[in-house]
């Protein structure tokens, strides 16, 4: 617990935590997904060097990497020997690949608004809330919501690792 305290400390310092530069992160999208571009970029923002592969079998692509079907996402990508399932933050990828923990990866599973990819560009809220557009003319929608990232450990069952 210390280590990962530790750890994200340092990330939010803007300290490196490894000399080493960032492995290659392999993201498979299915064509034109958007958000999954974006996802992309934020990766490429945080330091990762990212190569995109688009495929119509996506289906095949998280056979492979044996995410569980009930934590499947859009996107999902690999590094490092893990497996990256949906619109996880560059952050606690960065924090897995120096934690090293026995898992198959992280997931977040779905497309919660708000996760890296799904936002929408203003207000911000740092509260992990639920926010929702107030116009007048339209029915309020949901801008940002409550989500987990989850570590997959190798039997399938999975932990909170983080919340935002």
């Amino acid at each position: 617990m210390l280590k990962r305290l530790l750890l994200i400390l340092a990330l939010f310092a803007g300290q490196s935590v490894a000399s080493q530069p960032l492995p290659v992160i392999e993201v498979y999208t299915p064509t034109v997904c958007l958000a999954c571009i974006e996802w992309a970029e934020h990766l490429r923002q945080n330091g990762f060097t990212v190569k995109v592969t688009q495929t119509e079998d996506m289906e095949a692509v998280k056979r492979r990497l044996k995410v569980p079907k009930d934590l499947e996402a859009i996107p999902s990508a690999t590094v490092a020997g893990y497996f990256i399932e949906g619109h996880v933050h560059a952050d606690q990828i960065k924090e897995l690949l120096v934690e090293k923990p026995k898992a198959l990866g992280l997931a977040v599973p779905g497309l919660p608004l708000g996760a890296p990819g799904r936002e929408f560009s203003s207000p911000t809220c740092e509260t992990a809330c639920t926010m929702l557009d107030k116009d007048s003319t339209a029915t309020p929608r949901v801008r940002r919501e409550f989500y987990e990232t989850l570590l997959v450990r190798k039997d399938g069952k999975t932990s909170t690792y983080a919340r935002h």
